[in-house]
């Protein structure tokens, strides 16, 4: 999941509220790696029933919901848990274009954003390894200014493209197997 995965305002969060709205577990389910399905099923019920007892202990149950949901949605994707984030924070760009274009169902504004970007920083890294490329070769600090130029603009291009032909959001067969324990699981 994207760095939003762990904000009041991200998916999961989110589809943690659908849940508990709606007294659906599998509806944040998904979210989480199917070794931990029970765990989650468990702070389900028990939050179902706090939040009957007043206003106060239902945010506070809510919050713990949250908190445990994200918490192993973050250990799915073999990432360290770090507390629930603020709704609100400025993502950049790319995170609420791509919500966005889920919503929509177009990437199109999305791929211009990132095309735009990409282009930009070719762009710019080429220009400066360009521009320094002439140097004189009695001159070793002008040349490891070049080499050093040339290697961001090689390095952002290769980096580039690898991320264009990753396939999604991919994770070590040691997440996949955390995730789903290679097989699929039964929803409650």
């Amino acid at each position: 999941m994207p760095p939003h995965c762990d904000s009041l305002d991200g998916p999961v969060v989110q589809a943690a509220r659908r849940a508990l709205d709606a007294g659906n577990v599998s509806l944040v389910l998904p979210y989480a790696p199917n070794t931990a399905e029970r765990e989650i099923i468990d702070a389900f019920d028990k939050v179902v029933q706090a939040r009957r007892t007043n206003a106060i202990c239902r945010e506070v149950a809510d919050r713990y919901f949250f908190e445990t949901v994200v918490r192993i949605h973050r250990a799915g994707e073999g990432e360290p848990y770090t507390g629930l984030k603020p709704a609100g924070r400025d993502l950049g760009p790319a995170i609420p274009a791509a919500d966005k274009a889920m919503e929509d169902g177009s990437a199109v504004p999305l791929i211009k954003l990132v095309a735009a970007a990409s282009e930009a920083g070719i762009q710019q890294r080429f220009q400066r390894a360009f521009a320094t490329k002439s140097f004189d070769t009695k001159d070793v600090r002008a040349g490891r200014e070049h080499v050093k130029a040339y290697i961001e603009f090689v390095t952002y291009a290769e980096e580039l493209y690898a991320s264009a032909h990753r396939s999604g959001h991919e994770l070590s067969p040691e997440s996949v197997s955390r995730i789903d324990g290679g097989k699929q699981s039964d929803r409650r």
